[in-house]
């Protein structure tokens, strides 16, 4: 694959055994199977194919370039048929929120693979990813309000609820979200 290791790559004991790998030419199919009204229904719906391999090339680009780093979500464990397949993806970038400088997060999980604990277990591997590798003290999680599972992950995590704020995901689509805040520089 790609030459670049993480300190992400064992879970915690409290979810299934997951490692991240950096995203890379070969996670179109991947990021494809996140491209569902199913799996889009709180960030405004599908994208075009355009679109989607644009963010595909985008994605591989943040690694070139250190904008950002995006993961693909890989079980190496089997629940249903999969075992060493990406089912997800997850990652952090900068941004500025209340004119500071922070980390942002988001993920998404296979719809086949939700409810067994993976988003946590890829999302405790974010924090301590972002807290080695990243330059701020704050990382960000965005859902919109009515996403109960993205809500209760970022409080099941250790995340700081802030409140209710207006976002546009995507750009020119205004929903209403939670804004989550993690002090990268806190040790739990």
């Amino acid at each position: 694959m790609d030459d670049r290791t993480t300190d992400a790559d064992a879970t915690r004991s409290t979810g299934p055994t997951i490692r991240l790998e950096p995203y890379g030419p070969a996670d179109l199919p991947t990021l494809e199977r996140q491209n569902t009204p199913e799996m889009t229904r709180f960030l405004g719906g599908p994208e075009s194919r355009a679109k989607l391999l644009d963010r595909h090339e985008r994605y591989q680009r943040y690694w070139r370039t250190g904008e950002a780093r995006m993961f693909r979500i890989v079980l190496d464990e089997t629940i249903g048929a999969a075992s060493g397949v990406g089912v997800g993806l997850i990652g952090f970038w900068s941004t500025t929120h209340g004119g500071e400088a922070v980390h942002e997060t988001g993920w998404s999980v296979e719809s086949g693979y939700q409810g067994h604990g993976i988003a946590r277990a890829a999302l405790q591997l974010v924090l301590e990813d972002a807290r080695v590798n990243g330059s701020h003290r704050w990382l960000l999680a965005f859902p919109r309000t009515d996403n109960v599972g993205s809500n209760a992950l970022c409080r099941s995590c250790g995340f700081e609820l802030l409140g209710e704020e207006p976002f546009e995901y995507p750009k020119g689509n205004p929903i209403v979200s939670n804004a989550w805040r993690y002090d990268l520089g806190a040790r739990g």
